[in-house]
């Protein structure tokens, strides 16, 4: 006998109501229709209260279980540490030895300029520059300063660890500070105007050899580049740390111009991207200037003077009495 349709559902739910609550009548339908019951959602399991175990021995920043610190501070994770301290560079100051009696050029082609000590140690410059005619700026012209005779330089001074040297020439007054093997000219910013010689030329820039001279040590140069670099990072870094914070920004803006000056007194170099001369002298400048400022500059005199140590000598060896051998004969 089949059932009709309306008596099988009328029975179902007469079932399903005399089970209370949702779970309960959820497990009737699986039952009835063999489905595989669902597991219970992770918040309905029982949670034992039970102490979580001790993390497993060299967790790195976190201290052994039972471990008490010998300081009397609380137990934690290790926190990290602060910036590393910067480590300045003791730069020492060139010397004007490696620029006497040596021919050196604006860019390392134009004009020259030679720099000679006289009897009495003082020193002289006989410079000639290289531009464009006033009347016919199209034409180039050379002007020798001075008439061509030397002009005596004056005194030096220090201009943040680099040797200044001044030439009082009316039309073209110069200042440059002496490098490794070259002069930087600061001033005069603008172009000098010879009257007499019908010439306007520019002074500022490096002054040093010409390149075919110094591509041999391409690689010399390299080096020196990369250490100056690090020695401007660090002792930068050792100044912004040790100023104050309202002195902070000025000594940014001054290391921002710094490269962009390198950029533009460098790209005029002859043959610069194969040498790197003028970019290795530049950075090393800036070392010496920053390193004056942290009171870490090394003066040749001071390093001239200082005692050299002596190693001890070895006592002399005296000779003994020459004795003949005889392999035969025991004493």
């Amino acid at each position: 006998m089949i059932l009709p349709r309306s008596t099988i559902l009328a029975a179902v739910l007469t079932l399903a109501s005399a089970v209370s609550g949702t779970a309960a009548a959820q497990g009737f339908f699986e039952r009835l229709f063999g489905l595989r019951p669902l597991p219970p959602p992770p918040s309905s399991i029982p949670q034992q209260n039970r102490p979580l175990p001790p993390p497993p021995p060299g967790v790195p920043g976190v201290p052994p279980t039972g471990w008490t610190p010998e300081s009397g501070l609380p137990e934690g994770p290790m926190q990290p540490s602060g910036p590393a301290p910067a480590r300045p560079v003791a730069m020492r100051a060139p010397t004007e030895e490696a620029i006497l009696g040596r021919d050196l050029k604006l860019n390392g082609t134009a004009g020259s300029l030679r720099i000679d000590r006289t009897g009495q140690g003082a020193l002289r410059a006989q410079i000639t520059l290289a531009g464009t005619k006033i009347s016919q700026p199209t034409e180039s012209c050379s002007a020798k300063l001075g008439g061509g005779e030397p002009i005596p330089l004056s005194s030096p001074s220090r201009a943040e660890g680099l040797s200044r040297y001044e030439l009082q020439i009316p039309a073209c007054p110069i200042a440059f500070d002496v490098v490794e093997g070259a002069v930087m000219v600061a001033a005069p910013a603008e172009a000098c105007v010879i009257q007499e010689a019908d010439c306007q030329a520019e002074a500022r820039g490096l002054w040093g050899p010409d390149p075919a001279s110094i591509l041999p040590r391409a690689g010399e140069f390299e080096q020196a580049r990369g250490a100056a670099d690090r020695a401007v990072r660090e002792n930068y870094k050792a100044l912004t740390q040790r100023a104050a914070p309202q002195s902070v920004r000025p000594i940014v803006a001054e290391q921002a111009a710094f490269s962009s000056e390198r950029e533009q007194v460098c790209r005029s170099y002859a043959r610069e991207g194969a040498h790197s001369f003028c970019n290795a002298r530049f950075t090393e400048a800036r070392a010496v200037t920053l390193a004056a400022r942290l009171g870490l500059l090394q003066q040749p005199e001071a390093q001239a003077a200082r005692p050299q140590p002596q190693r001890p000598r070895p006592p002399p060896v005296s000779e003994a009495p020459r004795q003949d051998f005889n392999p035969y004969h025991y004493r």
